[in-house]
């Protein structure tokens, strides 16, 4: 445990369900676990107990499945023993994803036919899901490798391998439900015996949607605050001048009404109390990459590529490079927005962030 977690209390200490099993977070909140094929190897997601009225007035008990894990066998079948041997016999009711990153909605279309439910999501993250299932153009890998390469990334043998990546998001994620239902921030929405509070947020992903449900003091945080790593906030060449490290800081602060006590589910790490705590810790985080940034470009012009080293000084795969330049290049935005930088695209094509 690292010294900014310390400060944290992880509820059920070292406790984790099994693959292919559940364990009991909450009454009628179940945590599982999916294994995940990158250097962070799991998704956490979630049962909740829930209901629906039929036609003739009766009641129909079920589950709610809050986000999903990737599309594949391993994954699926997982699901499978969960079926078989964690529902109690009852069906699933709703399929529910946070935000549209394949490891929150990647077997989403599969789980909502294989249970005739719904699929419920914010619309930003809807849109974006079926917009990269479909390689629509512009969507997929094709506009990548230009983006890198205006912000510095110069190296061929990594640009190779970006390249191979441009059916990277439909190999995860091969088809989204053809409707959805609408998770609205001005609307709860009740899911069993509870009302949920749909709190969105900017900056991860376009309209992320965390579940907070004030009659358990628990919330489902997806990827907007996670106990043990800071959320990814990158720019991609699909909105190549967002404000993500902004628009993240913003909307962690939508969580600070919270209670301090509130449970708050991650989707990666563990469970864990001191919400406040951790909001805090993530804008000293952002704070310092800042200050790292700042300083480099007040002593030469920087592009992304320039800034990705200073931040992650380890050796990247292509998966984490493409993240690292996004994230690189999101904070030199911020100073920009902030009027601290200028921008320039110098004679060899590169963009360079200087002091203003």
């Amino acid at each position: 445990m690292n010294a900014l977690e310390s400060e944290l209390t992880y509820v059920f200490d070292d406790a984790l369900p099994d693959t292919g099993a559940t364990m009991e977070v909450a009454p009628g909140v179940r945590w599982l676990r999916m294994g995940l094929p990158f250097a962070l190897n799991h998704i956490n997601l979630w049962l909740l107990a829930d209901q629906e009225k039929a036609a003739d007035g009766t009641i129909r008990r079920g589950w709610a499945i809050v986000d999903c894990g990737i599309a594949n066998d391993a994954t699926k079948r997982a699901w499978e023993q969960i079926f078989e041997n964690e529902l109690q016999g009852l069906p699933v009711l709703r399929v529910i994803v946070t935000h549209y990153h394949p490891d929150h909605v990647g077997l989403a279309d599969w789980l909502c036919q294989r249970w005739q439910a719904p699929l419920l999501m914010t619309g930003g993250e809807y849109g974006y899901a079926r917009m990269m299932s479909a390689e629509l153009p512009g969507a997929d890998g094709l506009s990548m490798l230009p983006h890198f390469r205006l912000h510095g990334l110069n190296d061929p043998e990594m640009i190779s391998q970006l390249d191979g990546r441009r059916n990277y998001y439909p190999s995860l994620v091969p088809s989204v439900p053809i409707a959805f239902l609408r998770l609205e921030e001005s609307r709860a929405i009740k899911i069993g015996d509870h009302d949920w509070q749909v709190i969105t947020g900017s900056g991860h992903s376009p309209e992320h949607a965390a579940l907070y449900c004030a009659s358990l003091k628990l919330m489902i945080s997806g990827d907007m605050v996670l106990p043990r790593i800071s959320t990814n906030t990158s720019v991609f060449a699909i909105e190549p001048e967002f404000d993500a490290v902004g628009n993240f800081l913003a909307s962690l602060n939508k969580f600070l009404p919270l209670p301090e006590d509130t449970l708050v589910l991650p989707s990666h790490g563990k469970p864990f109390r001191g919400l406040h705590r951790r909001i805090a810790q993530l804008h000293a985080h952002h704070a310092d990459r800042l200050e790292e940034v700042r300083q480099a470009c007040n002593t030469a012009p920087r592009s992304a590529a320039d800034i990705v080293p200073l931040m992650f000084p380890r050796a990247l795969d292509a998966h984490q490079l493409s993240f690292a330049m996004g994230e690189a290049l999101a904070h030199l935005h911020r100073l920009w927005y902030a009027g601290e930088l200028t921008r320039t695209r110098d004679e060899d094509g590169v963009m360079r962030f200087s002091r203003a």
